[in-house]
């Protein structure tokens, strides 16, 4: 250690120093500090810096901690933590914490990861440049980050129960998107084709989206999409409808998996129809990766040739990607020197270090007890809200839930989904608007997204999500009568009167808001 140091968080020691860390809230578990020694020794003269609580125990604390100065002479700064060096962000940062923090989120693909992936991501590995692979960088000193991204390598192939000698990763990709970018990049020519479930029908940007008017995804510039959909009477992927149309259309790639479907994927049947029509098949399980690590859903493995995911969502780790691809020849085609070489330098420059360290830090967990019973309690927890919805009156598309998510058709209840989530984000309570089948608009559809994740990780079980369930029926029941009051028909006339100083039913939101915050804030959430 060379010298004193402030911290990056308030409430978040991440350098050692003489200092006792704060308790947790008794809901997370028993009362643990923790005593860091550190020797000074060969340093500059440091000044006092503070070190704040943090907001999500209520237990703000002050407490000084010497700051090094760093540099030579006449460049030299004094390495402050953030609330010193930068009271804006520092500000910006602890209001995003209260926010999440007294709301419910609800968004699917978001959840709460924990203290120790944010050290790693907050950590020195951010400092490291090493474009490459292990072995094989462009830059020296690399040695430590060769052992780090090999960890994480096995340890993606070891959480999600994959044999190394017929699978390989690659754990460089920035996000979900770039992931699949990668692998169209591997293993397709610009216009080749592909098949991806649409995106109103619970699909992602990045499987091919496009309108009549307009190619929105990129996918959707550089190769020829066609989707395949739902059957809108059952809510679930029509699978024959997609088998015709792939033996007529003849796909090179075909993406299973989706953003916004509450069901099993039947990859039997997807491997059927990708032989069929000598396609590769390829599964994003960005939204149910924590869910199959854990066996609680089917295992896409068995059946795919290639599979990818995000790293956020259900796996509860930083914010990355990776990429599973088989060892052997594919349709002639060896998927690992491909697919490597579309990351970098096809696509990327140097790996995100910091993230690398975070997602080991996450696979690690993955493989223990304590998050199988957790993704177990995901869904457990969703089928109680689906359950407690229904009794309400609403239409779940597909009429259920076998994941981590339900997808709620508003229209019959005579309200959309933008109105819908605006009266609830004011009375703290996250989720997403979302495109239901047969919807006509993006930007005003008829559907709610509601996760269960995140709000597990806090430690909600199946009595709260039913609470939650009466709480966004209340919202709704809100946003209707709003929508009666207002005096345009457009969304943009809604918006205005629900957020003016007058708008009369100010008081009912704030109800409803007190009752959120009195629910979620007995809940810490981890990190900071």
């Amino acid at each position: 250690m060379q010298g004193c140091t402030g911290v990056a968080m308030m409430g978040s020691l991440q350098q050692p120093c003489w200092t006792k860390g704060l308790n947790f809230h008794a809901k997370w578990g028993t009362s643990n500090g923790f005593l860091h020694q550190v020797k000074f020794s060969n340093v500059k003269p440091c000044k006092a810096s503070q070190i704040e609580g943090s907001v999500v125990t209520g237990r703000p604390s002050s407490l000084s901690v010497g700051v090094q100065e760093i540099g030579g002479d006449g460049s030299s700064f004094l390495d402050h933590g953030l609330s010193e060096a930068d009271h804006e962000v520092h500000s910006i940062i602890n209001k995003e914490k209260d926010r999440q923090y007294k709301s419910l989120e609800l968004i699917a693909s978001e959840n709460f990861t924990s203290r120790a992936v944010m050290e790693a991501v907050g950590s020195c590995l951010t400092n490291k440049y090493s474009e490459g692979l292990p072995g094989k960088r462009y830059y020296g000193g690399n040695e430590y980050i060769d052992e780090l991204e090999i960890l994480c390598q096995e340890r993606a192939l070891a959480a999600f129960h994959v044999d190394g000698k017929n699978w390989g990763v690659n754990v460089q990709p920035l996000s979900g998107s770039p992931s699949n970018f990668a692998v169209y990049t591997a293993v397709l020519k610009p216009h080749d084709r592909i098949m991806g479930l649409d995106l109103p029908h619970g699909g992602h940007l990045s499987h091919g989206f496009m309108t009549p008017k307009r190619r929105v995804s990129g996918t959707s510039i550089y190769f020829e999409s066609m989707p395949y959909r739902l059957d809108e009477s059952t809510g679930l992927i029509d699978y024959d409808m997609l088998e015709k149309t792939a033996i007529l259309f003849r796909p090179k790639l075909i993406i299973a998996g989706a953003s916004a479907y509450p069901r099993e994927i039947d990859y039997p049947r997807f491997r059927k129809i990708a032989d069929e029509v000598g396609a590769f098949l390829m599964m994003d399980m960005a939204h149910i990766s924590g869910l199959v690590a854990a066996s609680v859903l089917n295992n896409p493995f068995e059946f795919c040739d290639i599979v990818t995911t995000t790293t956020h969502k259900s796996l509860r780790g930083p914010r990355g990607g990776m990429i599973f691809f088989k060892k052997d020849l594919v349709h002639g085609v060896d998927l690992e020197s491909a697919i490597n070489n579309a990351v970098f330098p096809g696509l990327q420059g140097g790996p995100h270090n910091h993230t690398i360290g975070g997602l080991a830090v996450c696979l690690k967990h993955a493989q223990s007890p304590e998050f199988k019973i957790y993704q177990n309690q995901v869904v457990s927890n969703c089928r109680a809200l689906a359950k407690r919805l229904i009794e309400h009156g609403y239409k779940l598309v597909s009429g259920g839930s076998d994941n981590h998510l339900v997808l709620v058709d508003l229209r019959p209840s005579g309200i959309d989904g933008a109105r819908a989530e605006k009266i609830l984000d004011m009375a703290s309570i996250t989720l997403n608007k979302n495109s239901v089948p047969g919807d006509k608009s993006a930007l005003v559809p008829g559907g709610i997204r509601i996760g269960s994740p995140a709000m597990t990780t806090r430690g909600l079980g199946e009595k709260e999500f039913a609470l939650i369930a009466d709480f966004i029926h209340e919202g709704v029941q809100i946003s209707l009568e709003a929508k009666s009051l207002a005096s345009g028909t457009k969304l943009q006339d809604f918006m205005k009167f629900v957020t003016s100083p007058e708008f009369p039913l100010g008081d009912k939101v704030s109800e409803l808001r007190r009752k959120v915050e009195a629910l979620t804030t007995q809940y810490p959430i981890p990190g900071v």
